[in-house]
């Protein structure tokens, strides 16, 4: 395929999507004492996630803007998803995907990966020593860098995977308004925070007041919060352990967090209890079946609709429209 083919390509991969179903849960509404939630939901998608819209829109494009005689090869870090994502474009366009693993990962996750032709290098550590190594490796001149995570503002390769997690909200525009919902709260889980930044972003014109969005991070991996704090990314400390496994990362995405700071993004710490009572909580009120890192968006509004200052301090109501998106399907 030529590199025009590969960009449109890209582009029309985004403009053909079928759109993800969105739900509402009057069950959940109840429980949290709101006047709808709403839940959009990714394990639809043909990978089972969200991350197949940024590591496939990212992956075709720098294929297509490659130097001429750089080797089509892909090189990424991931906690499983984006690496399932960009190996996918790869295998699309003929070419080849080395995926960076952190050794937490799972066989599942790995498999899925290596089913879709994509290599698998397991590095002893965190994501964020996965990232290192991928920079590395590409740095040496063996690939392409997909990487869904930079310490510079401006990377045009994250843009670009912020800019395919942006489908899902161009999807919820239509779908919202055929609900007749327009939403007050967005609750949306965080790794290094690129979906985050991307729905805030997207979403701001279609919110309604008082337009309050939050990041939800486990408690064991907070980057996110710890960068708006800090208003810059910063590593955190501790062995990032968590359930909700696409979420434990330790340093934050510098353009996400632009985006985020902009938006006036606000922080919501839960704990695994919490992660796994959402978990079951979704199950229950909708029979959709996903895992802690799918869920933790649904965490966090159980965090804050528990606590009544936290209500208060979140402008949480009877009358609140929330959404949340449900990342991921369960774990195979």
């Amino acid at each position: 395929m030529t590199d025009a083919g590969l960009a449109e390509t890209a582009f029309h991969f985004l403009e053909t999507l079928q759109p993800t179903r969105l739900i509402a849960s009057p069950e959940l509404a109840r429980r949290t004492g709101v006047g709808r939630v709403l839940l959009k939901i990714e394990a639809d998608r043909p990978l089972g996630n969200f991350k197949q819209l940024g590591g496939m829109f990212a992956g075709l494009l720098a294929l297509a803007r490659r130097p001429a005689g750089a080797p089509a090869h892909l090189i990424c870090a991931s906690d499983g998803n984006h690496g399932l994502a960009v190996t996918a474009a790869a295998q699309s366009a003929g070419a080849k995907a080395s995926v960076f693993l952190p050794d937490t990962v799972t066989a599942v996750r790995a498999e899925r990966i290596r089913g879709l032709g994509g290599e698998v290098i397991w590095v002893a550590g965190t994501y964020d020593d996965a990232v290192e190594a991928a920079a590395a490796f590409a740095a040496r001149g063996e690939g392409v860098l997909i990487a869904d995570t930079a310490p510079d503002p401006a990377d045009p390769v994250v843009h670009d995977v912020m800019a395919g997690y942006a489908a899902l909200a161009r999807e919820l525009y239509d779908q919202l308004r055929e609900a007749g919902a327009s939403p007050t709260h967005l609750y949306v889980q965080a790794g290094v925070g690129g979906l985050a930044a991307a729905l805030v972003d997207s979403l701001a014109e279609t919110m309604s007041g008082p337009r309050r969005t939050f990041a939800v991070e486990p408690r064991a991996a907070a980057c996110v919060a710890a960068a708006l704090r800090a208003g810059r990314p910063v590593q955190i400390d501790g062995d990032l352990h968590t359930s909700a496994e696409m979420l434990s990362c330790g340093l934050a995405s510098a353009p996400a967090l632009e985006v985020l700071r902009r938006r006036g993004v606000g922080s919501v710490l839960v704990d695994e209890d919490r992660l796994a009572a959402a978990v079951r909580a979704l199950g229950d009120a909708t029979g959709v079946a996903s895992t802690a890192s799918g869920a933790a968006g649904l965490a966090g509004l159980l965090e804050v609709a528990e606590q009544p200052a936290l209500r208060v301090e979140h402008g949480l109501t009877e009358d609140s429209v929330v959404l949340l998106v449900v990342t991921e399907g369960a774990a195979e």
